[in-house]
């Protein structure tokens, strides 16, 4: 509700961890029936989606965040959005003593090994997608796809990185204060007894 006129909306953000599942953006035509059929046998869930980027897996062990926000409150910028959210995960890794960043290919990386990806879509400045990133995901469900289209990139997590294991719980709270920081707000959190979202924001 947050792009309706009139509307009393709120800005959100959903943190959740997904069953194994792919997930391809509005590229779709570069997947055939065949290819998802390949996948499922896997053993995971195939998705095609109206965001951006090309196919990705997300799973167990992986933190992925979907902000569902009115960028009017904050800056209207679609550019700035993903900036942003690039920079809630640097932080986060940097928290760990993780020195990450981003290069000319979307999402954010250690070296040349993604860590965070992206992949978001927006309509009259209300975000929807997201971004994942990978705590102590099981690495292998990435062999069997190019993720985000990026051959000959290899992939990693915070668990791999510093050689300990670190779970979505472990990295919560930096990744929320990292958005804090970002998008200059104030988390709200609702209680975990309820059946309405964990985590709300105002600004």
């Amino acid at each position: 509700m947050a792009g309706v006129h009139g509307s009393k909306g709120e800005n959100v953000v959903l943190l959740v961890e997904h069953n194994p599942v792919y997930t391809i953006g509005i590229r779709s035509k570069d997947y055939s029936e065949e290819y998802e059929q390949k996948l499922k046998k896997l053993g995971a869930e195939f998705c095609r989606t109206d965001r951006g980027g090309l196919i990705t897996y997300h799973g167990p062990g992986q933190l992925v965040a979907y902000p569902i926000l009115n960028l009017k409150y904050f800056t209207p910028n679609m550019k700035w959005y993903i900036c942003s959210m690039e920079k809630t995960m640097i932080g986060t890794c940097k928290y760990y003593g993780l020195n990450a960043h981003t290069t000319e290919d979307t999402g954010v990386w250690i070296g040349d090994r993604k860590i965070g990806a992206i992949g978001v879509h927006g309509r009259r400045y209300v975000t929807t997608h997201g971004v994942s990133l990978n705590c102590n995901t099981d690495l292998n469900w990435f062999k069997h796809i190019v993720p985000c289209g990026l051959k000959g990139k290899d992939v990693t997590s915070l668990s791999k990185e510093k050689g300990c294991d670190i779970n979505i719980n472990d990295a919560v709270k930096p990744f929320l204060e990292n958005f804090q920081r970002q998008f200059d707000c104030q988390l709200k959190y609702i209680d975990k007894e309820t059946e309405e979202y964990q985590h709300k924001m105002s600004i």
